[in-house]
């Protein structure tokens, strides 16, 4: 059992580290689980006031070095804000697993306390990603394993099940060092967990297929400034689709990138030439990112679907505009801190509703289901973008456009495809992530890939693409996971004020049994 406050704070900081190392660009996925397990040590059997400390720890060295793209153009501050931020998300995991596990190490139910670890890992992600503005759920457990066997429990219960699959895999772990026994029930538990996951049906054929073709057009240089040159990026992407027609004849669906025409094509001519002009070289339809100069006097982040037809294109507007990216919240409070708030003068607006463009392939129709960028990372708008687009009756294909050229060459655009890997498995259907200046690609509904592009070269990726519908469990069952996991804590809860209260037979007849404990904070000075 691990008693000096310094050792547990060496524990909780590896245990951040072993989690950071997991994700892309490092793909050490089975850290994730030695992580969660000495984060859960470095916690067991302490206060909420050194759980907090020690959950902000382990957060603040994962999240540092993980989110580090964040901080390549706009300096460090803002980088050391969102990471600080993010980290404490864990110490109040931290603060909230000990107040509840604490009881029931008094009462010696072990097994409960330390399957609290995985229960509580679930739901401080949960909260993560819901608050404030809409949370911000990168660096999930989940989006490491993409690699793994465990990320076909996607299907069943989206990324939280991945969470919580991975952090009950470390239960053991967590046993063993402080029992020093073998917790053979634990064991099982999490042998089934991890072996489970080989018996979870993922699909990897379709009822049709389309060929569809990405252009990752480049832009003239990495930055806040990719688009300084703006036409120059709308040209990028035009002669790539020329460079495709040249060797396509047959495209079902051309697909580019978020911001790859910043000029709005609905308002101005020349835009809109250039974007037929395409049109023209390819005769198939495209899906264009675009920056649209409504509602005045803001902008929208949109995807618009021309058809070689003619006529105004359909139109789907980002619906989770990136707060301190695309719009500032409370902008004078934020600007005492940092000038950089002011980088961002016009704020993007917010769509309402999903998209689902039909498309006319030759293997029959299916729709398109488009997503911006970092909506990708929201468990329920892509879950109702894909429930909406079921309802059209036809197979479906999901579409990520996204543009990291102001993240540089980080990791930041292989852990976004790695989120589209899972959301490839959690709802069953085909993803083409395309990215503006990289990596784009294509993933099987199983969460397989194909080769990606190299980051800032202009490329453009084909592949015949499965086309499915229908439901995974996932879809259906929705949050079941986080309300699970809630319910749980609850329990817990309920119990532990049940046992405190006076008179409680339930505590007179455990501390009659159990001689008196010496406290965390006396023997570690926290």
């Amino acid at each position: 059992m691990i008693e000096r406050l310094p050792a547990r704070l060496l524990l909780a900081l590896a245990g951040g580290l072993c989690l950071w190392l997991s994700f892309p660009d490092h793909d050490l996925a089975y850290l994730a689980i030695v992580g969660v397990a000495l984060v859960g040590i470095s916690m067991w059997d302490v206060s909420p006031r050194t759980g907090a400390l020690l959950g902000l720890v382990a957060g603040v060295a994962c999240f540092l070095p993980t989110l580090s793209w964040s901080g390549i153009f706009v300096g460090k501050f803002p980088w050391f804000a969102l990471a600080i931020t993010e980290g404490l998300y864990v110490a109040a995991m931290g603060a909230v697993l000990a107040a509840v596990q604490r009881p029931l190490l008094r009462a010696g139910r072990l097994l409960p306390a330390a399957l609290l670890v995985p229960v509580l890992w679930v739901l401080q992600e949960w909260t993560r990603g819901s608050l404030p503005y809409g949370g911000f759920p990168w660096a999930r457990i989940a989006f490491s394993q993409a690699d793994t066997p465990f990320a076909r429990w996607a299907a069943i219960g989206g990324a939280p099940l991945i969470t919580f699959v991975v952090a009950l895999i470390a239960v053991p772990l967590v046993l063993l060092v402080v029992t020093r026994r073998l917790p053979v029930v634990a064991m099982v538990v999490a042998l089934v967990a991890g072996l489970g996951a080989f018996a979870v049906p993922v699909p990897t054929s379709g009822e049709s297929t389309a060929k569809v073709g990405l252009v990752q057009g480049n832009v003239p240089r990495p930055g806040l400034n990719f688009n300084a040159e703006r036409r120059k990026v709308l040209d990028n992407h035009v002669a790539g689709t020329e460079a495709l027609a040249e060797r396509h004849h047959d495209l079902d669906l051309v697909i580019w990138p978020e911001n790859s025409s910043d000029i709005d094509p609905l308002r101005n001519p020349d835009a809109k030439a250039q974007v037929q002009r395409a049109l023209d070289a390819v005769d198939t339809p495209i899906i264009v990112g675009a920056i649209l100069d409504e509602p005045a006097p803001a902008v929208s982040n949109a995807s618009l679907f021309y058809q070689p037809g003619g006529g105004a294109p359909q139109r789907y507007v980002k619906q989770h505009p990136v707060p301190f990216a695309e719009y500032i919240p409370h902008r004078d409070f934020y600007r005492l801190f940092s000038s950089k708030v002011d980088l961002v003068r016009v704020g993007f607006a917010k769509g309402d509703r999903n998209a689902a463009f039909r498309v006319e392939g030759r293997d029959g129709s299916f729709t398109a289901v488009p997503t911006i960028c970092f909506e990708v990372a929201y468990d329920g708008l892509m879950r109702s973008a894909v429930r909406d687009a079921e309802a059209k009756g036809e197979p479906s294909l999901l579409v990520v456009q996204t543009n990291n050229a102001t993240f540089g060459y980080s990791a930041e655009s292989t852990q976004q495809y790695a989120i589209s890997r899972i959301r490839a498995i959690e709802h069953g259907r085909s993803v083409a992530h395309v990215s503006t200046v990289g990596v784009s690609g294509f993933v099987n509904p199983d969460g397989t890939s194909t080769p990606t592009t190299e980051l800032f070269t202009a490329a453009q990726p084909v592949d015949d693409v499965v086309l499915r519908s229908g439901l995974t469990l996932s879809d259906r069952l929705g949050p079941w996971v986080e309300w699970g996991s809630a319910l749980l804590l609850l329990i817990a809860v309920a119990w532990r004020l049940r046992r405190a209260r006076p008179g409680s037979l339930d505590n007179r007849s455990t501390d009659d049994r159990r001689p008196p404990v010496q406290s965390e904070e006396a023997s570690t000075g926290a």
